[in-house]
């Protein structure tokens, strides 16, 4: 990913009000990120624990997305993050919406999804277990290139045109 300043973070939310961009805490350790390490970046917003931020590299450059954490938590045993594919103990995973952009966000659209819920995505599918004898790495390299791509769709979905 491309290194981002912190004019270039706030003004890449496509769903979000003039407000919403003023008060979105960056991630703590932004000045630390190691930016060719990242496929995308994701954080929870220190000062707010129901908002979140994705930020995904797009054609046209960066695109973000703000994202609100659903209250409570889930009853479930396991759950699935549905971008990493990770199976995590039902209370590490948590529903997100993210208003719509442009027209249909302003109408109130939003598009949800279940993800981790520290948004530790990126590194859940670097952590791999040992490798066999005859195993090959690159299912783990297929676990990171797919948390990308499901990333990339979830924002697509996001600033999608609504039909």
């Amino acid at each position: 990913m491309q290194a981002l300043t912190e004019e270039e973070v706030r003004a890449s939310f496509v769903n979000a009000s003039a407000d919403d961009r003023r008060i979105a805490a960056l991630p703590i350790d932004f000045i630390l990120l190691d930016w060719d390490h990242l496929d995308f970046l994701a954080w929870r917003d220190p000062d707010s624990r129901g908002r979140a931020y994705v930020i995904t590299q797009h054609e046209d450059g960066p695109v973000g997305i703000v994202l609100r954490a659903a209250e409570g938590s889930s009853r479930a045993r396991s759950a699935l993050c549905n971008l990493c594919h990770t199976m995590q103990p039902g209370n590490q995973v948590s529903l997100f919406s993210a208003r719509k952009a442009g027209r249909a966000g302003e109408a109130g659209d939003t598009v949800g999804t279940y993800i981790c819920a520290d948004l530790g995505c990126h590194d859940n599918v670097r952590i791999a277990p040992p490798l066999a004898p005859s195993e090959v790495r690159a299912s783990v390299d297929r676990r990171i290139d797919g948390t990308r791509d499901r990333t990339e769709a979830f924002v697509a979905r996001v600033i999608a045109e609504a039909p």
